[in-house]
């Protein structure tokens, strides 16, 4: 993964619509944007799956019409170890889902181990 993000996305399958989805990096947390117009919060789920974030939104039924349901998906595969998981924050707010998920320091890391020099 890149400071842009990149490497970061995996390409999910299952009907529906992918949202738009921007990523920014910074030395504390990764920000995610989704675009997901049309749905309200009570819309949307997200859920984490081992190592993979799940954004599913489901919305604008007219007139109990199943056929003019919108469905959006999406899979982002998230890198092992690097996330504070139980600290992942969602806020939905005009059709705009903004995720931010912290990332461990260094030293809270339990992939990296620290060898003492003599």
């Amino acid at each position: 993964m890149n400071e842009n993000g990149e490497g970061l996305y995996s390409a999910g399958a299952g009907a529906g619509l992918r949202p738009r989805c921007a990523a920014k990096v910074t030395k504390d947390a990764l920000n995610l944007s989704v675009d997901i117009p049309g749905l309200g919060k009570e819309d949307v789920r997200v859920s984490l799956e081992q190592n993979t974030l799940v954004i599913k939104g489901k919305g604008g039924k007219e007139d109990g019409d199943e056929e003019s349901v919108r469905r959006y998906t999406s899979r982002i595969e998230l890198p092992e170890k690097i996330f504070k998981t139980d600290q992942i924050k969602a806020e939905m707010k005009n059709g705009v889902l903004k995720l931010t998920l912290p990332m461990m320091k260094e030293d809270e890391r339990t992939d990296v181990l620290h060898i003492k020099v003599e």
